[in-house]
């Protein structure tokens, strides 16, 4: 179980959106590489990161931004926005990204995913946000006709390292995480999964160390780590604990 702080990237800026919503953007640190400095001191070994104005654009928009962060920690990041082309992946993971996330590819040209992730093992996650049950595409401004489970295994044994499910609804609201619907993806497919959207507290984290979550690989916490309602050296004293049984 790994807890990924997460750096979402809208003008170069660190913010967190309310539901996906690029309008109800909360500006949290002008500068996001001292915000990933600030993770790494607190002892987060593994950062998300997404490029919001990419995931619209479908390229990516925020790369200054990117590159600071990458220069400013030694932990891994993985990242996600704006990814929809193998040039894009491979120019990622040649500037020192570790894991780059795939979301609207994975709906629009799944064989992309699979042709990169078997040529770059380890590498290559997908992410799915669900709204109502259905996929959302380009930022989440588009919602598609299938589940996440529906996509899910069109990636089974194709090598994929995880996929990161996030419940819109709950993105950014500190509602806590849709627990059921990610545990039901991750026992229905063999490839690691990573909760997102909504956790909003340390009930939260001991949840993802109970064992009905047990086959989770990690969680995204955002909003609630910028506003103080979880305490990240708690959080973190949790997962340990829950590793060492």
């Amino acid at each position: 179980m790994i807890l990924f702080p997460a750096i979402d990237l809208k003008n170069g800026e660190a913010v967190r959106l309310q539901q996906g919503d690029m309008a109800r953007a909360t500006v949290f640190h002008h500068n996001p590489a001292e915000q990933a400095r600030a993770f790494a001191a607190l002892g987060f070994e593994y950062l998300h990161v997404v490029d919001l104005d990419g995931a619209f654009a479908g390229k990516p928009v925020n790369a200054a931004a990117v590159e600071r962060i990458l220069a400013a920690v030694k932990m891994p990041v993985q990242l996600g926005g704006g990814i929809r082309d193998r040039a894009t992946i491979d120019g990622w993971l040649g500037r020192g990204v570790t894991r780059v996330i795939i979301g609207t590819a994975a709906v629009r040209d799944p064989a992309l995913v699979k042709a990169a992730a078997k040529a770059l093992p380890g590498r290559i996650a997908v992410g799915l946000d669900a709204r109502d049950g259905k996929v959302a595409v380009e930022g989440w401004a588009a919602t598609s006709e299938l589940s996440a489970l529906d996509i899910a295994r069109r990636f089974e044994d194709a090598g994929v390292a995880a996929i990161v499910y996030t419940d819109i609804a709950r993105d950014g609201m500190l509602k806590g995480l849709n627990i059921d619907a990610t545990v039901a993806l991750a026992d229905a497919v063999s490839i690691p999964v990573i909760a997102s959207g909504g956790l909003a507290s340390l009930d939260d984290v001991r949840a993802l160390t109970g064992p009905r979550a047990k086959k989770l690989a990690g969680a995204i916490a955002g909003r609630a780590l910028y506003d103080g309602r979880l305490d990240a050296a708690a959080a973190l004293a949790l997962i340990r604990a829950a590793r060492a049984t």
